[in-house]
């Protein structure tokens, strides 16, 4: 039990993906801030850290359905691409016009409202370029690095020097997207719509929800297991 409180938030994810439900349903960030020790998280957010780890003990009593960690780089990048990038892409148009249209007719007595969609409107503008800026840049350059790697042949230089400085781009913006959000549940009162919600009021924050917690997932897989496993190839094809 003490060896799981000193691990990282981010690494128990990594190891069993099953358990980042545990995380989000306790508040706690495995995505951007799961660089932190379990027992650290914990007393930020008050949290009993053995209740915390009660819930995760069952967990790892049962295979991890999905095994992220055993992928390669082409295949963890495919699948970012086709189920998180896509699901950003379809979902934004939809609740861009939920946001609008309950801002309109529940702004006066909800001018929460407004804010929400302002933050979220900001992400879906951001995620649209950030995600070009990785299926463009980024992410055919860490394939290439795994063809290389083995087929043993040298890669030429990339044009942004080294891969720490896409990575470390691309995880600014991914805090900036999770604290956007973080403003988002609280405005919204975790997603909790009032007593004079319409159906439309109830779900947009139903898809507010579910898109923070695809969002989190997204930010994962690439932030703790596919840019890790990058920035090791890197250095040793450039060793």
């Amino acid at each position: 039990m003490n060896q799981l409180a000193e691990k990282k938030v981010g690494k128990i994810v990594a190891d069993n993906f099953r358990t980042a439900k545990v995380f989000t349903e306790f508040g706690i960030d495995f995505c951007c801030k799961g660089g932190v020790k379990l027992s650290e998280a914990c007393e930020t957010r008050g949290l009993d850290t053995e209740k915390v780890i009660q819930e995760l003990l069952p967990i790892f009593q049962t295979a991890d359905s999905t095994n992220y960690l055993g992928m390669g780089m082409k295949e963890l990048v495919d699948h970012i691409v086709t189920v998180h990038h896509k699901y950003v892409e379809d979902t934004i148009p939809a609740l861009k016009f939920y946001l609008d249209k309950i801002n309109r007719v529940h702004g006066d007595r909800h001018p929460e409202l407004e804010e929400i969609k302002t933050l979220f409107f900001e992400t879906a503008d951001a995620l649209t370029v950030h995600m070009k800026k990785e299926e463009f840049v980024l992410f055919p350059y860490i394939k290439a690095m795994e063809d290389a790697l083995k087929n043993d042949f040298p890669l030429s230089a990339p044009h942004f020097g080294h891969i720490d400085n896409p990575i470390a781009m691309m995880e600014e913006e991914h805090d900036t997207e999770g604290e956007r959000f973080r403003k988002i549940s609280a405005l919204s009162n975790t997603y909790n719509p009032p007593s004079d919600a319409c159906q439309t009021y109830r779900v947009a924050f139903a898809m507010l929800q579910e898109f923070e917690n695809d969002l989190h997932t997204h930010i994962h897989l690439e932030n703790n297991i596919l840019f890790p496993v990058a920035q090791q190839v890197f250095a040793q094809l450039n060793s």
